[in-house]
């Protein structure tokens, strides 16, 4: 739970980088891994490196993704690094949810201790803008 001094960024990013590798491959769904690297504007300000691990099911619009980024770059007004966790599921039935969330003690500098959790969303025409509910403990 954060605390009272919660405070909210927003913002967009785009996607710098994308190597993609499929290491499985079979009937139903194939498993890749990704690394990717980010740009980001807005309440974030800075950049990105990110590995994730997809399932991408024989239904296109049907997966899942897990994985881990870590962001450098300034949050509201303070400078650092922290990781984030990912964790996405997009199904043809219900739509989709992306979620992140910062991984406790992982910030550096003035972010250092740093808590939050957020959204990414992904407009139709491919855009990623985020959230970010977050505190500093």
């Amino acid at each position: 739970m954060l605390s009272a001094m919660t405070e909210y960024a927003k913002g967009a990013f785009t996607i710098e980088g994308w190597d993609q590798e499929t290491f499985d491959e079979a009937e139903g769904a194939a498993l890749s891994q990704a690394k990717v690297t980010k740009t980001f504007t807005g309440d974030l300000t800075g950049t990105s490196s990110t590995r994730i691990l997809m399932c991408l099911t024989q239904v296109e619009t049907s997966s899942a993704y897990v994985g881990f980024e870590r962001f450098s770059g300034t949050v509201g007004g303070r400078a650092g690094t922290f990781v984030l966790h990912h964790n996405a599921t997009a199904d043809a039935a219900d739509g989709q949810a992306l979620y992140w969330a910062i991984v406790p003690d992982s910030g550096t500098g003035d972010l250092r201790t740093i808590r939050g959790a957020g959204q990414i969303i992904v407009d139709g025409a491919g855009g990623h803008a985020y959230t970010l509910e977050y505190s500093f403990d």
